[in-house]
């Protein structure tokens, strides 16, 4: 059903998606939506040092109420960031995803937006929870998710709410 639609690796990674689930206390947690799908991702980061003293993204996990892209970006997403430092990690963006993804419909392409939002705005978490410096970039994109984010959860109130408490369980 999906062979005409998506590649290879996109549906390899929906039926096996690696790195499902949480981090127990992780070092920062992104919460992203679409607006137009309804699709929502957490993602959690453990950080580490390395022993040069280098910040690595040293786990990564998410959880995904989406469709096939959303689920299949957030595996692929993972792969990605795992060992890679954090000024590495933030660099990822939706055309640094799209080119490893294989070919996608045109209306799946937010998918690709989803994951890197979630990646940043995990990043921003940790940075403002250990009191470190957070660029002005990453600042704005972080203030126009949460824009975002605020707007997807005026609209879906009582459905954002049932769909946190499944996932609190």
């Amino acid at each position: 059903m999906f062979k005409n639609l998506y590649s290879k690796k996109v549906i390899k990674h929906f039926k096996k998606p690696k790195n499902m689930g949480r981090i127990k206390n992780p070092s920062g947690i992104g919460k992203v939506g679409n607006l137009l799908c309804g699709d929502i991702m957490w993602l959690y980061l453990k950080v580490s040092k390395d022993k040069k003293g280098i910040e690595k993204i040293s786990n990564v996990k998410f959880e995904c109420f989406g469709c096939v892209v959303a689920i299949s970006i957030s595996s692929m997403l993972t792969d990605m960031v795992k060992g890679k430092s954090l000024d590495k990690a933030m660099k990822i963006t939706k055309d640094y995803i799209l080119r490893r993804t294989g070919p996608l419909p045109p209306i799946k392409t937010h998918c690709s937006v989803l994951a890197a939002d979630a990646l940043h705005e995990a990043i921003y978490d940790y940075l403002l929870k250990s009191k470190k410096s957070i660029p002005k970039e990453l600042q704005k994109e972080h203030e126009r998710i949460q824009h975002d984010l605020k707007v997807i959860e005026e609209k879906h109130k009582d459905f954002v709410k049932l769909e946190e408490d499944v996932f609190k369980k």
